[in-house]
């Protein structure tokens, strides 16, 4: 049972939000497509769209056939574009689309599938972060050759392998999942693992250790050689956590417009 100070909450909440719309979508018992529209810089027939997906509720029709919009489709309009940033199109759609079924235990499932997305990503933010620490800096064998190493700066597979505690093959298998990218001595015809190599090598072992899958490190790694090493990936990691705290904080947004709108109008 809701308790006298959320529910205080909640209706001013509503009151806020419906304080943001125009005073015609506030006020007007019959609201045309167009007014919706205009509110929120949409197309008329945008709208018609979202009545068909099931974001609006099902509007009455005049004897002519025309769309008759009230208030409530206002309000949910509203509360759409408060969960979109939090959720994106598809799964904001279908919040709403099941609130009007008058299936909340869909929507509700459907926003707590969005927070353990969320929670996913941060976990993966950490383990990059963890592995990035992790990285000890390059061995001299790893970037400059030596006369029983390979010719050019570089070390062979074994010691590599030998260093990370790890067989031979399983660098093989990172290298055929197009993780390692190691060069062929032209002489021997054997794997020499340059700086960069090495790196990857390193940062493979620290994600599998901690339980990332192989598919998953590709991307990373893509994302570790484009940004030109450790240094300015670092400041990538920065950026993604303002992106999971805008995020977060946009579900909550979102989170708080459905809550109002379900205890106006159920």
């Amino acid at each position: 049972m809701h308790s006298t100070v959320s529910l205080k909450y909640r209706w001013k909440l509503f009151r806020d939000i419906v304080r943001l719309m125009p005073e015609k979508l506030q006020s007007s018992e019959r609201l045309r497509p167009v007014d919706l529209a205009r509110a929120h810089g949409l197309s008329p027939q945008a709208i018609r769209n979202y009545e068909e997906a099931g974001i609006l509720p099902a509007a009455e029709r005049s004897a002519h056939g025309y769309r008759r919009y009230t208030p409530r489709h206002a309000a949910a309009l509203t509360t759409f574009l408060a969960l979109l940033p939090g959720h994106g199109h598809r799964t904001a759609t279908a919040i709403l689309a099941a609130v009007h079924r008058g299936a909340p235990d869909e929507a509700f499932t459907l926003i707590d599938e969005s927070h353990v997305q969320l929670l996913a990503d941060r976990r993966t933010l950490r383990s990059v972060e963890s592995a990035l620490r992790d990285l000890a800096p390059e061995p001299e064998a790893a970037t400059a050759g030596t006369e029983s190493g390979p010719g050019r700066a570089g070390t062979f597979i074994g010691p590599l392998a030998d260093e990370l505690g790890i067989r031979p093959a399983t660098l093989r298998a990172w290298e055929r999942a197009g993780l390692l990218r190691p060069r062929r001595d032209p002489q021997t015809g054997y794997r020499v693992y340059d700086a960069s190599a090495v790196r990857d090598a390193r940062l493979t072992h620290q994600l599998r250790r901690g339980g990332y899958p192989l598919e998953g490190i590709a991307p990373l790694l893509d994302q570790l050689r484009s940004a030109g090493g450790r240094e300015p990936l670092a400041e990538a990691l920065g950026d993604w956590h303002t992106r999971l705290r805008t995020r977060a904080r946009a579900l909550l947004g979102g989170a708080a417009a459905l809550d109002a709108y379900l205890e106006r109008y159920g």
